[in-house]
């Protein structure tokens, strides 16, 4: 199937749907990059709304998608944080299927094909030449590594969300980066420039930052109480996932040589170690790494690389999982030509 009925060249959809946002992409069926890209808000299939996830989805569909070419979308696959493709009674599948179906007909796109991943399943695809087979590893609002077998997830290790787990991802980070400023400002810890960071991040009066540069003098107690005065319901008054927004803050100063902040970073990676080690890794095979933490340009991408160095794998950085939903998108489409 590489044209609809009329003889017109035929399209897929693959969507990414994170903790942080929504990506769609429109690509040809034959095969060649991106002719359209849309973004809407979080795609957790989870944490999420039914009613917010289609709209955001509608959102990135739409803008994906040009109205002439939506009749002739042949497949669309989502994979999406919060969902499981084998279980395809678990909530997070339910829900993640209705709102993609509803936001299909609501942007009149017709797909015959319409398939659910884990965001997951679609990072690990989007390796070059489309892996079936190894580990992916996403760190961005929350942190998890899955083995996939058979483009399935089979085994997974992390991701219980922030109230239970997602130690090493953008969440964490920001949680500890917000401990370290407590702490630093009521005497339990040494000083850190994250605690003015952090600060300014959360809308702290300046005139009760510490000073620039902070050695840990010239801060008085009475400043420092009304730091934390103002620091915590600065913290309390937002959802706690919000606090992944903090977490380029460690990032940037761990580079500048802020030790704090480099402990917060080099734990992040012994964290995400920990689960690839939780899936029994064999030498030579794939590892896909990706999320806002890792790919390309995350700053947890090179110490986590030089901590799997001796596991002997495979790594491949990836942006996103975009790739690899049109992927999976295209392989549905030929599966219905098969039929």
């Amino acid at each position: 199937m590489t044209a609809d009925h009329a003889g017109a060249p035929a399209y897929v959809v693959g969507v990414d749907a994170g903790g942080t946002r929504t990506r769609a992409v429109l690509a040809p069926l034959s095969g060649g990059p991106p002719l359209g890209e849309g973004r809407g808000g979080p795609g957790n299939a989870l944490s999420v709304s039914e009613a917010d996830l289609t709209r955001h989805l509608a959102a990135a569909l739409a803008a994906a998608v040009p109205p002439g070419l939506r009749g002739r979308v042949v497949a669309v696959a989502g994979g999406f944080a919060g969902a499981s493709r084998p279980a395809a009674d678990e909530p997070g599948h339910l829900r993640a299927h209705a709102a993609l179906i509803a936001a299909l007909r609501r942007t009149g796109i017709g797909a015959v094909a319409v398939e659910v991943h884990g965001d997951a399943e679609v990072a690990f695809a989007s390796a070059p030449g489309g892996p079936a087979d190894g580990i992916a590893v996403i760190a961005g609002t929350g942190a998890v590594a899955v083995r996939v077998t058979g483009r399935v997830c089979g085994a997974t290790a992390g991701g219980d969300g922030w109230l239970l787990g997602d130690d090493g991802s953008g969440f964490w980070m920001g949680r500890e980066a917000v401990r370290a400023a407590l702490r630093a400002a009521d005497g339990r810890g040494g000083p850190t420039t994250l605690t003015r960071s952090v600060g300014h991040a959360l809308g702290v009066p300046p005139d009760v930052l510490p000073p620039v540069p902070y050695d840990g003098t010239g801060w008085d107690r009475e400043r420092r109480e009304a730091y934390r005065m103002r620091l915590l319901p600065a913290v309390m008054g937002r959802h706690p996932v919000g606090l992944a927004e903090l977490a380029p803050l460690v990032a940037t100063a761990a580079v500048d040589g802020d030790a704090v902040a480099g402990a917060v970073l080099a734990t992040a990676a012994d964290h995400l170690t920990d689960l690839v080690h939780a899936l029994a890794p064999r030498p030579g095979e794939r590892i896909v790494l990706t999320g806002g933490l890792l790919g390309p340009t995350g700053p947890l991408t090179p110490p986590l690389l030089s901590r799997l160095g001796p596991l002997d794998l495979t790594p491949a950085l990836v942006p996103d999982g975009c790739r690899g939903a049109v992927t999976l998108a295209r392989l549905a489409a030929r599966g219905l030509s098969r039929r």
